[in-house]
């Protein structure tokens, strides 16, 4: 949710398209999902004309959507390094976390301090109501890497927090990463590994399905979907250009596969159980390799049709952040005007308009700037280093 895709080594990232497009979708399934589950489209005209299967797709699907994220982040990162450093077994490690952190801290410290306020002021849905959890703690394990399993252990924490769960396990993913490419990069045991945990998804569910929110929200499971995409991204470079009958083969591999997640989701479980998931991972996986080699041929400019949904990928991560403050403004907007549950369909276009506008104006005046101006005192620092080094030498 929070990766820069990769340009050439050394230079700033260069956008892809197809990946903003899935990003964009998959943040738009995330807000859709978050307003379903308070304002749902079953009992107005939408809900009656809509086939079941594709109104079930749009409002409930957004767990998915999360692992959807997963992968593309494992996919983006891992080829975001190479370009960087060549190889991953060469990859620098501080400089790989001042990145992320530069990324991911200027807006999540801000977060927590105004969901703390918010908390401390009484301000509905924001109020911890859980009997064992304080307000510390939930901090705590926000900055901590640990929400999932606060929440797991505490019960759910209100949706302003609980977007933080999937966070948790990305920052766990960027820590690990690099000691793993360091130690493992230059051996077929890092493939071998990544194999390993990508495919331990059925396993890891079916050991743990007595807990509701473990189940979803394991560190271990939302880690086999990055690695996915770590793998997606080795191969890619593997095969950096291939015929277009092997692009289309693979989009249309991946668009089948995430079809059937969204829209057939109960007879995949029943024929599949856990490994549904393995189907959406791999599904991802495929359809980001194909935007990745088409993007590498140069193939036809993007669908201006869909530069929204592209907009919305862009700001993913500022989006998938505040969009509950969105969500939670408009539900009670609604409520309070006491509008026809019915009409709710008519508050689905300006949510998603204003969440995309206030992830638009975090991008603008706080993540992209904090980010710019930590990676810069990061770098002034490491060439100050460098020169009282070479001065100790020259002495």
């Amino acid at each position: 949710m929070n990766d820069h895709p990769p340009g050439r080594r050394g230079d700033a990232p260069a956008r892809n398209p197809g990946i903003d497009g899935l990003r964009g979708l998959s943040i738009v399934l995330v807000v859709m999902h978050h307003l379903a589950l308070r304002l749902p489209l079953d009992p107005g005209p939408v809900g009656e004309w809509l086939p079941q299967r594709l109104l079930y797709a749009m409002q409930f699907d957004g767990f998915e959507a999360v692992f959807l994220f997963f992968v593309i982040s494992g996919f983006l990162i891992t080829t975001n390094s190479l370009a960087r450093w060549g190889t991953l077994a060469a990859i620098d490690a501080k400089a790989f976390w001042r990145r992320r952190a530069a990324r991911i801290l200027p807006c999540l410290l801000i977060l927590v301090a105004v969901l703390c306020a918010l908390a401390l002021a009484g301000a509905p849905h924001y109020v911890l109501e859980q009997p064992g959890q304080t307000l510390p703690r939930a901090a705590l394990s926000a900055l901590g890497l640990h929400l999932n399993a606060y929440e797991a252990n505490t019960g759910y924490l209100p949706a302003g927090w609980d977007v933080l769960w999937s966070l948790s396990i990305e920052e766990v993913f960027y820590l690990a990463f690099p000691v793993a490419c360091l130690l493992l990069g230059r051996t077929r045991l890092f493939v071998a590994a990544l194999l390993g945990l990508a495919l331990s998804i059925p396993v890891v569910r079916a050991h743990i399905h007595h807990d509701e929110i473990w189940s979803e929200k394991n560190t271990l499971q939302g880690m086999a979907g990055i690695a996915t995409g770590v793998l997606a991204a080795l191969l890619a470079r593997r095969w950096p250009a291939v015929p277009a009958s092997t692009r289309r083969w693979a989009a249309a591999l991946g668009l089948v596969g995430l079809l059937a997640v969204f829209l057939a989701g109960v007879e995949l479980w029943r024929s599949l159980r856990h490994g549904y998931m393995l189907v959406l991972t791999f599904s991802g996986a495929a359809l980001v390799i194909a935007a990745h080699w088409r993007a590498a041929a140069g193939v036809s400019a993007p669908w201006r049709a869909f530069a929204w949904l592209r907009s919305f990928g862009r700001l993913s991560y500022e989006v998938y952040l505040t969009h509950m403050f969105v969500v939670w403004l408009a539900v009670d907007a609604f409520h309070a005007a006491g509008a026809d549950p019915r009409r709710a369909a008519l508050l689905y276009p300006p949510v998603l308009a204003a969440a995309w506008a206030l992830g638009w104006a975090v991008a603008k005046w706080v993540s992209n700037p904090l980010e710019r101006r930590f990676l810069r005192a990061g770098a002034s620092r490491a060439s100050a280093r460098a020169r009282g080094l070479s001065s100790e030498v020259s002495a």
